[in-house]
């Protein structure tokens, strides 16, 4: 009992003493925070380690103490070095625990202060793992501090990998009723760029569209004619599956919208919304004939007639419609293959701009009448030929399946193509040849009396000297443009035989292997993310 007593006794007299400790530690900090205000004094702050002390003042239970704390945390957070040093110690997890709280003062600072931090990529990772997220969600119902959170949740859809984390708490069924509860107000700039973000997951685009989810979206979006808001439709609609077929009843209400006096930035997600929905279904001969869709797209494609931004997205308008027969044959009488290549003359600098072009041209050559048009009447085949060895990969890899596919169809062309990928694989090898120099440093080529074994005109004839690959080079030396041809189809590379299905009766069908329509020439698409800067101190 005595035992019991003195110890209620020792920690009654231990709480006096920290509560004393906790008021000196407040006056010296409110001091040090207003003393700070001189930035060459917060650097010698820095310098003693001040950033450390303040964190480890993080486990105290105070909460008026822990306000001051964290606000000063916050006004050093600006600066790139003091945020490295909260980084390299457990500062996330720490203010996790203050997440949330009854203190609404503590609560702000607290969520501030994880703003700035929210910049930092690997801070955003530390706040992920230690399960701020569900907290922050959470708090999207808190009318005092939703727009805070908001902004930290936004900073984390930014990243790829987190933006699925989404759809396993109720993230998305919040965030629709904030927008629908917009009315016609403008909606705010943090919430639809949220918005936007989570839209590039397919399970958040699911989730979007359940009820009448996307039906009420594309309502506001066409009454208010708002750019965010499509531009957040158009990222759905990028989705294959049952989000994508949903937008069958809207292409009309789209395509209505492709207009010369409409505002061009609510067109150009109009158009990159029509342009990701690769339907089989879709009757595009009907969309573009009905709403005089072809004058558009071709005086669109004239360089300088619009901004950049729009005539991109006509080309990939173009290359979708393509897949389509008819479609295809209605492009190239409208003149539309010319146009094509004067706007790739123009913008031969811009891998976009080229990637997607030439991929329009790969979806025409499918087709007999349109094939027929871009061998027999364009200097295509001889532009792709050019691009065949671009820098860019995804442009390569376009130019090839297209070439593979001319090449098989036109025997003159056939014999270029060919020809070109002989001579790109040897091109040392003949440039050599070519300039009959042999280089001399190369001791193996000369006897002991200085005389080489071999004169130029020699070499040609010693088969044994060629390189060779475990016998697939024959050792007679005869080898030919063919060989390379059939050598690179063995490799995994697309080859002619690769389009053996059939498209119209004619052998050219697109088979399973065919690869769809470009992401990008940088292998991601534009409107995966968007973000929207803002500080906060």
């Amino acid at each position: 009992m005595n035992l019991k007593k003195e110890y209620e006794k020792a920690f009654k007299k231990y709480q006096g003493l920290l509560t004393k400790q906790e008021q000196l530690l407040r006056v010296a900090l409110y001091l040090l925070l207003n003393l700070s205000e001189d930035t060459r004094t917060e650097l010698k702050m820095r310098n003693k380690n001040i950033v450390h002390m303040l964190v480890k003042t993080l486990d105290r239970e105070n909460a008026e103490l822990l306000v001051l704390v964290v606000s000063f945390l916050k006004k050093l957070s600006i600066f790139l070095e003091n945020k490295n040093d909260m980084a390299e110690i457990d500062t996330i997890e720490k203010l996790a625990k203050l997440v949330p709280c009854e203190h609404e003062d503590l609560l702000n600072i607290t969520l501030r202060l994880l703003l700035n931090l929210s910049f930092d990529t690997g801070l955003r990772n530390k706040m992920v793992q230690v399960g701020l997220l569900p907290k922050l969600t959470t708090l999207l119902g808190n009318e005092t501090q939703k727009q805070i959170a908001m902004c930290i949740l936004y900073h984390i859809s930014v990243d790829d990998r987190f933006k699925s984390m989404f759809a396993y708490t109720d993230c998305i069924p919040q965030l629709m009723k904030m927008l629908f509860e917009c009315g016609e107000e403008r909606i705010d700039a943090e919430l639809i760029s949220f918005c936007i973000n989570l839209a590039a997951n397919k399970r958040n685009a699911q989730l979007i569209c359940e009820g009448n989810g996307l039906k009420m979206l594309m309502k506001r979006a066409l009454k208010l004619k708002d750019p965010l808001l499509m531009k957040m439709i158009r990222n759905i609609s990028q989705h294959d599956g049952p989000p994508k077929h949903l937008f069958i009843d809207y292409v009309g209400d789209l395509a209505a919208q492709i207009r010369q006096d409409e505002d061009e930035e609510f067109v150009i997600e109009c158009l990159g919304t029509l342009a990701n929905l690769t339907i089989p279904d879709l009757d595009w001969e009907l969309v573009l004939k009905e709403y005089n869709l072809v004058p558009y797209l071709k005086d669109r494609l004239k360089p300088g007639s619009a901004e950049d931004d729009l005539i991109l997205e006509v080309v990939i308008m173009i290359g979708t419609v393509s897949m389509d027969d008819s479609c295809a044959a209605m492009l190239a009488k409208s003149g539309i293959i010319p146009a094509l290549i004067e706007l790739l003359n123009a913008q031969q600098e811009d891998d976009e701009f080229v990637c997607q072009i030439v991929y329009v041209f790969y979806q025409m050559v499918f087709h007999q009448a349109t094939r027929d048009v871009i061998i027999k009447e364009t200097q295509a085949p001889a532009y792709l030929i050019d691009l065949m060895h671009d820098k860019n990969a995804e442009i390569r890899k376009v130019c090839d399946n297209t070439l593979d596919i001319i090449a098989e169809y036109d025997e003159e062309w056939g014999k270029k193509i060919q020809s070109e990928k002989f001579r790109w694989h040897n091109s040392q090898w003949l440039e050599m040849v070519e300039n009959r120099q042999m280089d001399e440093a190369e001791p193996f080529m000369y006897g002991d009396d200085g005389e080489p074994f071999l004169h130029d005109g020699d070499i040609l004839e010693r088969p044994d000297l060629f390189y060779s690959a475990d016998g697939i080079i024959p050792a007679d030396g005869a080898i030919s443009p063919e060989f390379f041809n059939e050598f690179h189809t063995q490799n995994g590379d697309t080859g002619p035989q690769a389009f053996s299905g059939s498209a119209g009766g004619d052998g050219f069908g697109p088979t399973a292997g065919t690869p769809g329509r470009p992401a990008t020439a940088y292998g991601y698409r534009p409107d995966e993310q968007f973000y929207y800067g803002y500080g906060s101190r």
